[in-house]
């Protein structure tokens, strides 16, 4: 294979990943990065010996192709597994934190569902298959095929936990590609799992985990074990131009000097609001730009508290919980970061992530910090027991989220498709492209 000079736009975990992958195909790579850092969104904190992720803060590891790219990357010597008490994930209902059915028979003693709801489940092999709509929404098939109790208290609180959306907003087909399959393939979704399970060779046993620093470093360990790759940071591009033999990419950095880099390939793996701000020069059918930078997201705020464990009654025995819509209260969900990986916080302290905000609440994420500290302690001492105010209070802010795979992504990605169609050695990649989830930023190509 011909070894091609190539330039990927962004450092962070999807940027960083292909790097890896085209470096170790003998390409000669270049990364271009914006920030002091790189990572992108998945940022770490210590503050006050708490120790805080701005993004993810965990992977979950589930398919053995995600681990063993990790592990050739060097990746897998520092991870840190979560505390095996965290397999146990709460949902509120009526007001209480209800722990999720972990295997059949804790499902039929668990109150998460009515029995109305459970036996509605229980019908799912008799429903009919749908008529391959891939517009069809999360909401309509969750409703169409589990009953309406799954989408208020399964797919609703999961949906807002995952995205920060609601299962009316999202396509099933972009969001689940999975189950999208799986109804088409074999009707019955249990059915089709039992048979079928996935193509995917998945680990013995799901992994979820953390690192040392927090999952910043996940991404610094990527860059560690780039050996001929160069990154430039603190650099932004200003014009990405086609030529008739190469590309060309115009940069600036942040002492104002200007560069320009000639290369063969160009991958973009930058969040759509700062691929808007490059200049696309000479590119063919062009008009496919404006697709190209159509996204939905919403304002979503992280509120950090950390406090004495003594002042918190309920024992904090898992992941943490997702709040359904119906529940009426302010906040989507905690984070038990603490219970996660006991190195978060001091010890006989505890953090705990809460999230505000997103579709639901998009007037809370931009509220003040006083007035989003107050909500969420009012809903925290309801639902595990908080006395009192937190001694540490923290909040980050994402005004623009987690883009939506909602029916836009399918414009992203048709525009995607035609411009490196048209364009030879033009590609697109990312979490507005792939998917958010980490695994799907280490995997794509």
């Amino acid at each position: 294979m011909k070894s091609k000079r190539i330039c990927i736009i962004g450092a962070g975990l999807s940027g960083l990943s292909l790097a890896w992958k085209k470096e170790n195909l003998g390409h000669e790579v270049q990364i271009i990065e914006s920030a002091s850092r790189v990572g992108g969104v998945l940022q770490s904190k210590y503050i006050e010996g708490y120790l805080l992720d701005y993004g993810a803060n965990s992977l979950s590891l589930r398919f053995q192709d995600t681990y063993d790219t990790l592990f050739q990357m060097g990746v897998m010597d520092h991870a840190i597994d979560a505390d095996s008490i965290t397999n146990k994930r709460f949902i509120v209902r009526n007001g209480k934190l209800v722990a999720l059915p972990l295997n059949l028979a804790s499902f039929f003693l668990s109150s998460f569902l009515s029995p109305l709801g459970k036996l509605r489940l229980l019908l799912e092999p008799l429903i009919s298959r749908g008529n391959q709509d891939a517009k069809e929404s999360v909401a309509s098939f969750i409703s169409r095929r589990l009953g309406k109790e799954a989408l208020d208290y399964a797919a609703n609180p999961f949906i807002s936990g995952i995205y920060a959306s609601k299962p009316e907003t999202l396509n099933l087909a972009n969001s689940f590609p999975s189950l999208f399959q799986l109804e088409q393939q074999s009707r019955s979704l249990f059915l089709g799992m039992l048979k079928k399970g996935n193509k995917r060779k998945r680990i013995p046993k799901t992994r979820l985990v953390s690192f040392p620093k927090g999952m910043c470093q996940l991404t610094e360990l990527i860059a560690s074990s780039l050996k001929k790759t160069s990154i430039r940071t603190e650099e932004s591009v200003i014009s990405v131009e086609k030529t008739l033999s190469n590309w060309r990419i115009s940069t600036k950095s942040i002492t104002g000097e200007k560069s320009v880099f000639v290369c063969d390939e160009v991958i973009s793996t930058l969040p759509i609001q700062k691929s808007i701000t490059i200049d696309w020069k000479n590119l063919n059918a062009s008009e496919n730009l404006s697709g190209l930078h159509q996204v939905t997201h919403y304002p979503l705020s992280l509120a950090y508290f950390g406090v004495d464990r003594e002042k918190i009654k309920h024992p904090l025995d898992g992941f943490g919980f997702l709040v359904p819509e119906k529940e009426n209260l302010s906040i989507l969900g905690t984070l038990f970061s603490s219970t996660l990986f006991p190195q978060r916080a001091p010890n006989g302290k505890v953090l705990l992530t809460t999230f505000v905000g997103g579709e639901r609440r998009p007037d809370l994420a931009l509220a003040t910090e006083d007035v989003i500290s107050e909500v969420v302690r009012e809903d925290l001492s309801k639902l595990i027991g908080l006395q009192g105010k937190p001694e540490f209070f923290h909040l980050k802010r994402w005004k623009q989220s987690i883009p939506l795979p909602d029916d836009k992504m399918n414009l992203r990605k048709q525009a995607a498709d035609a411009l490196s169609k048209a364009n030879q050695g033009l590609f697109f990649s990312g979490s507005a492209f792939t998917g958010v989830s980490l695994p799907n930023c280490i995997d794509s190509h």
